[in-house]
């Protein structure tokens, strides 16, 4: 995936990408992800992880940040556990020192005020303390996971604010991010004659706003 549709994608916002994929018939709204600061962002492409229920001989849960790179984005399927964390201090020490783009989690993370610190972008279903060791396990790193919802694949781009996070399959990122940049300059025109005294009505339907999110039939 080059780094120029990367960069695209990181000036869209999710509004805007979210529209786009509806308007191409693509799911990839992740419900329920929220970023644990209002002020994380993040763009990169997914590097997935799948976590399961811990058996009676354990396993590890985080050493493979290390082998997480510039652009990477960590996504791990923890099936939106709540009671087990399968991200912390540690990663995010790792993560921050090798340039890592982010973190989305389906599921929860510890230590927070470590990502706070650095600026780290967490995208997750919550945060608490309680460790994932001996409750979970790595399965299986590089496959499709699940992430609020959405089936995230290995190279798709996700893009994260204090809307969420949308998933953008790698197979069609061109065509999602073009027309996210319609979208967005629309919505952008928009604004500006509203600035200049127009009616939102009639801004509005200048500009075919009601349609920019609807199917081509």
């Amino acid at each position: 995936m080059s780094k120029e549709l990367i960069q695209r994608l990181a000036v869209l916002d999710t509004p805007a990408v979210s529209d786009a994929l509806d308007k191409l018939g693509i799911v990839g709204q992740c419900a329920g992800i929220m970023p644990l600061d209002r002020s994380f962002n993040l763009a990169g492409k997914a590097f997935c992880i799948k976590y399961v229920p811990a058996n009676e001989l354990g396993g590890t849960v985080g050493d493979f940040v290390d082998d997480l790179g510039p652009d990477d984005v960590a996504v791990i399927d923890n099936a939106g556990r709540l009671d087990a964390t399968v991200w912390g201090d540690l990663m995010t020490t790792v993560a921050k020192k090798n340039g890592v783009a982010g973190t989305v989690i389906d599921g929860v993370c510890r230590d927070l005020d470590r990502a706070l610190e650095f600026d780290y972008p967490l995208f997750t279903r919550g945060n608490w303390m309680r460790t994932g060791k001996d409750r979970v396990q790595l399965e299986a790193i590089g496959v499709p996971v699940i992430i609020g919802g959405v089936t995230v694949r290995p190279g798709d781009l996700l893009r994260g604010d204090i809307n969420g996070v949308v998933v953008v399959p790698a197979a069609r990122a061109e065509e999602v991010i073009e027309v996210a940049e319609r979208i967005q300059l629309t919505e952008d025109t928009i604004r500006a004659e509203i600035q200049q005294g127009a009616a939102l009505r009639q801004a509005r339907e200048r500009a075919g706003y009601h349609r920019l999110q609807t199917p081509v039939a």
